[in-house]
Parts: C-alpha cells; sequence; structure tokens
C-alpha cells in the first residue's frame, strides 16, 4: 500500500483545485487515454463482437454516476451481464449469476473498463482519481460516511490510491470507508509524481492480480 496520509495542514477543498486545472494532469489524460484507444484497438474490436454474439443486448453498459462538483455523467463500459429488469442498485458479488463468460473475463482482466477512457476524453474523468460510484451506491454511502463528499472535489478517475491499495470489488460500509480515507488522502497529497507511480502500480494489479469479478 502506498504510504498516504491525510495532511496535517492541507485539506482537501484546498488541494483540489490543483488537481482539476493542472494542464500537464489533462494534458496528460488526453494523450494516454488516446494513445491507449488506439493502441488497445486490437483487443476492444474482438473484445465488442463477443459481447455482442455471446448474449442478447447492447455491446455497452452504461450508468449515470457522481463526478466532479457532483455532476453526474454516463459512464461506459463493455457489458459484462445478462441484462434483466430488475429495479434497484445491486452491486456485482463473486459468483454473481448475472455475469457472461465472456464478461468474466472481461471483468478480471479490467478490459470491461476501456471504454471508459472516452469518458477522459469528454473531460468527465482522468486517469486517476477516486473511483465514480452509482448515484443510488453514492445516496447509501454519504448516508453513513463522514466526508463522503470531498470524492467530488476532483474528476474521478478510471484507476485511484484506493483500488491500487487492494480495495476493490464488492464494498460494506467498513470497506467503502476506508476507500474514501485513500481518495481523499490522494487529493490532499495530489501531484503528477503521484499519479505516475498509481499509474505504474495499476499496470502491476492488472498483470498479476485478479481481484475484479
Amino acid at each position: 500500500m502506498f504510504n498516504v496520509e491525510r495532511g496535517d495542514t492541507v485539506t482537501a477543498a484546498q488541494r483540489a483545485p490543483a488537481a482539476v486545472a493542472d494542464p500537464i494532469k489533462r494534458a496528460m489524460d488526453v494523450i494516454v487515454a488516446l494513445g491507449m484507444l488506439i493502441f488497445t484497438l486490437p483487443v476492444t474490436l474482438p473484445a465488442a463482437a463477443f459481447v455482442a454474439l455471446t448474449s442478447e443486448g447492447p455491446i455497452f453498459f452504461s450508468q449515470r454516476r457522481t463526478g466532479l462538483n457532483g455532476q453526474t455523467f454516463m459512464i461506459l463500459k463493455f457489458r459484462s451481464m445478462r441484462v434483466r429488469q430488475e429495479g434497484g442498485f445491486r452491486q456485482a458479488t463473486r459468483d454473481d449469476d448475472r455475469i457472461t463468460p465472456i464478461g468474466r473475463f472481461l471483468r478480471r482482466s479490467s478490459m470491461d473498463e476501456l471504454p471508459q477512457l472516452l469518458n477522459i476524453l469528454k473531460g468527465e474523468m482522468s486517469l486517476v482519481g477516486p473511483r465514480p460510484h452509482a448515484v443510488d451506491h453514492d445516496a447509501q454511502c454519504r448516508a453513513v460516511i463522514a466526508d463522503y463528499d470531498a470524492r467530488y472535489l476532483v474528476r474521478p478517475g478510471l484507476t485511484g490510491l484506493a483500488q491500487v491499495s487492494g480495495l476493490r470489488g464488492e464494498s460494506g460500509d467498513d470497506h467503502m470507508a476506508e476507500r474514501v480515507r485513500l481518495d481523499i488522502a490522494y487529493i490532499e497529497r495530489w501531484s503528477i509524481v503521484l499519479d505516475l507511480k498509481i499509474l505504474c502500480k495499476t499496470a502491476a494489479v492488472v498483470l498479476f492480480q485478479k481481484q475484479a469479478y
């Protein structure tokens, strides 16, 4: 886990404008996201075809998420679940029967997240930041976790400090509270160097640790 603790003198609210406005961070987001879109075409095009051919429903899954300043946006993923008419929010769980065989591979390899590169290019997300949650999940967490809304001070990320610290997958209140603590620590200690460290750690997690489901 990264040794990042909450700052004594710099609050998340004070530090966040630097992370949002820094032109180097935004340039890195655009350049890397565009490069990844081009580089991954040989795998994303077959993945899209497999999703379309192996189960009924759209290729992409879209869901309203909360982003910068509490504004909502539609996040994109490759669809990894069967389409069902179910009401209310329900997190994916281990051995979830909604997940398709190709969807399980996409989730374990994190390839289902690649369409979010388009969200990054649109300025709705960043390469690194707090992971965005479903609007219903946000409402649940906000009711029980102090300072939860501090996550909205920066753009949400394709990856984040919490995710490379082992906090992925299904989340209860204690698990989510620790995620929020790390999200706030990231905002308070933000720098381009920290972003680069998280991106390198993310590559290692995707290649060698299969915690997603």
